[in-house]
């Protein structure tokens, strides 16, 4: 089992709070942008696998082998900015890699279930809170903030795990704060 929940210390979290305007109880840390909607319950088992997509700044379709992509999956992406740069820090928010609009599109219609990322979110700035609230219309929940991620790679491109992730029962919040585990062989 390992970890992918960040760890947030009182530091962290005030930093996050003073340097993100969207950072608020059910944005902190390691959390699903659920945008008002409710979690599935038949979501918190996923079989995932992780994409190694480091010294990338937008992350794009020909990064990834999306042949490996299966209906239902939970799909992260390891860039390794979170053991860069600090969680909470203002360039963790503002300058974090992303995901090209093209790419979002077809994990969309692969009907995978979750988009894992180790950075502030699939986009940036402006179009962060329409592309979170996009996904979760069709049924896709975006987990920003994981870590660990290179554990499961372990040197590899990508590589498969199940994951297991435990939201917090809050409701009418546009982000639920969560544990994220991956069981690996």
């Amino acid at each position: 089992m390992i970890d992918l929940s960040t760890p947030v210390s009182i530091n962290a979290g005030q930093n996050a709070l003073e340097n993100e305007k969207m950072t608020s109880l059910g944005h902190l840390g390691t959390h699903f942008d659920v945008m008002d909607l409710v979690f599935p319950l038949e979501y918190t088992r996923r079989q995932g696998i992780v994409f190694n997509v480091q010294n990338k700044d937008e992350i794009s379709v020909s990064d990834i082998d999306t042949s490996l992509i299966n209906e239902g999956m939970f799909i992260t992406f390891y860039s390794g900015f979170i053991e860069i740069e600090p969680y909470g820090s203002k360039r963790y928010f503002s300058s974090h890699p992303y995901l090209s609009l093209e790419l979002i599109e077809v994990l969309l219609q692969r009907e995978i279930s979750i988009i894992g990322v180790d950075f502030a979110g699939i986009r940036r700035g402006n179009e962060h809170t329409p592309m979170d609230r996009y996904c979760a219309d069709k049924g896709v929940f975006i987990i920003e903030n994981l870590c660990n991620l290179g554990i499961i790679l372990n040197g590899r491109n990508s590589s498969e795990f199940t994951a297991n992730i435990y939201p917090v029962n809050f409701t009418g919040m546009s982000g639920l704060p969560c544990r994220v585990t991956a069981e690996v062989d």
